[in-house]
């Protein structure tokens, strides 16, 4: 009961804020929004700096690693899943799901890499397996 299967992912709505971002998933890259005033990246993107609330100027590339900063097991669902805060070296901190991995072994501080998961029919999303 310890290994995760993969959940049917449903597809997420694109809009004229994210739209770069989810472009971005179907090439395979997570994008990351940075102000152009405060310099602080931002996830999830949005067009609005949330710590400043000027416009978010600029997409970069995330590395596509990271570490679990909490997480939890969601056993009693149909499939069970596990999901996640992780901190990635670009400065944020994300919420995602942590995929292909035993659920038993998962632990906070463990690193991870990026992968993406098929939605129903949308854009790929981004989630993260144990290194």
């Amino acid at each position: 009961m310890g290994m995760s299967e993969r959940r049917k992912i449903p597809a997420p709505e694109a809009n004229p804020e994210t739209a770069t971002y989810w472009d971005g998933a179907r090439a395979g890259k997570l994008l990351i929004r940075t102000c152009g005033a405060c310099g602080k990246p931002h996830h999830y993107p949005r067009a609005l700096c949330p710590f400043c609330f000027q416009p978010a100027a600029r997409w970069i590339e995330a590395a596509g690693t990271g570490e679990i900063y909490s997480f939890s097991v969601m056993r009693r669902a149909e499939t069970p899943y596990a999901i996640a805060y992780v901190r990635l070296p670009e400065g944020v901190t994300m919420l995602t799901n942590l995929i292909d991995c035993d659920f038993d072994r998962l632990r906070i501080g463990m690193k991870v890499r990026l992968v993406f998961q098929d939605s129903a029919g949308g854009p790929p999303v981004a989630m993260f397996t144990p290194v």
